[in-house]
């Protein structure tokens, strides 16, 4: 199926209107209605949020921590001057749409799973640039095969300085979407020569490492995870994940500015998000010094168990002893 959508049965939605939320609408409607002056429309007043579901080793359906999707999204809409819905009203609503949606849910042992898409809009119709007072949140659902069809393998990777993703203490912290549309650009110039993602480095110094694509960066060495500590950095809720687990295995878990010089250093290296938990790398290319960084090409011990053992929590193969997983059913 690969990470693409695919219509499912219902979506539900809420409506803040008068200064109150309405009661979750489920609905087979793909379509929004909405003015053609809404404020989401032109002024980018819009955020979303990716989790997923898994069908176990044991039959039951697994949400993956849907509580911390909802306080990040919470957060997005506070960033956003929008209305906040409560933790309560986005887990009911997700798990709504898991329920009415099984017979969508991919099969256990195909690698696949079912992707939701909590996405919230600023319907205010208006001229000016301000908050909304309306909006729209809606949490659809879509089947995704697994990211990597032949397992799991390093990707090439490029350092782009000449366009940066997000600025200090602009919105790079938050899931909106402005943030993805500032990085098509190099996306696309990266693709074009080969490149399945590109490094951003931070946009006051272009010294240190921020994010890997729409992904969280994470490198290996000495027996530590280190990840980037920056305020333009979004708070992965994989990356989160990762880092717990990297302590059970007995690393020592750094968050710090990650200079680029040393890439050079590390011993395994990638990106993780929630589309395939990890992305390897292999080589990191700087178009604009021309220096390359090559690791292995085959997939580290160390990226290896941290996939792995997430991945067995969340197919129900390992003891979720941190409580990740909502059951569903």
């Amino acid at each position: 199926m690969g990470f693409d959508y695919h219509k499912t049965d219902v979506n539900v939605r809420y409506y803040f209107t008068d200064g109150k939320w309405s009661d979750m609408e489920v609905t087979s409607d793909e379509y929004i209605k909405m003015h053609m002056s809404a404020s989401c429309l032109h002024y980018g007043i819009e955020l979303f949020e990716g989790l997923k579901a898994f069908r176990g080793v044991d039959g039951k359906v697994r949400l993956f921590r849907v509580e911390d999707n909802a306080r990040r999204l919470r957060s997005s809409a506070e960033r956003l001057c929008l209305p906040l819905p409560t933790v309560e009203m986005v887990v009911n609503a997700c798990v709504e749409v898991v329920r009415r949606n099984e017979a969508y849910i991919p099969p256990y042992g195909t690698g696949a799973s079912l992707y939701l898409r909590p996405v919230m809009f600023g319907t205010t119709a208006g001229l000016g640039v301000k908050p909304a007072k309306d909006a729209l949140l809606i949490v659809y659902c879509s089947p995704v095969g697994a990211y990597f069809k032949q397992g799991i393998k390093p990707i090439l990777v490029a350092i782009d300085r000449e366009q940066d993703r997000a600025a200090p203490r602009g919105t790079g912290d938050v899931k909106v979407g402005g943030n993805y549309a500032a990085s098509l650009l190099s996306g696309e110039k990266g693709h074009k020569m080969g490149y399945s993602n590109i490094m951003y480095l931070d946009a006051a110094e272009h010294k240190y490492i921020e994010e890997c694509g729409a992904c969280n960066f994470f490198g290996i060495k000495d027996g530590k995870y280190i990840t980037p500590k920056s305020s333009s950095v979004l708070p992965s809720i994989t990356n989160m994940s990762l880092r717990q687990l990297a302590r059970d295995m007995g690393l020592e878990v750094e968050d710090r500015k990650i200079p680029v010089e040393e890439l050079a250093s590390f011993e395994e290296c990638g990106g993780c998000g929630t589309a395939a938990v990890i992305s390897p790398i292999g080589t990191i290319y700087d178009m604009q010094t021309e220096k390359t960084y090559s690791y292995s090409d085959k997939v580290g011990k160390i990226s290896l168990e941290l996939y792995t053992r997430l991945q067995d929590i969340q197919y129900g193969r390992a003891e979720d002893k941190y409580n990740w997983c909502t059951i569903v059913l």
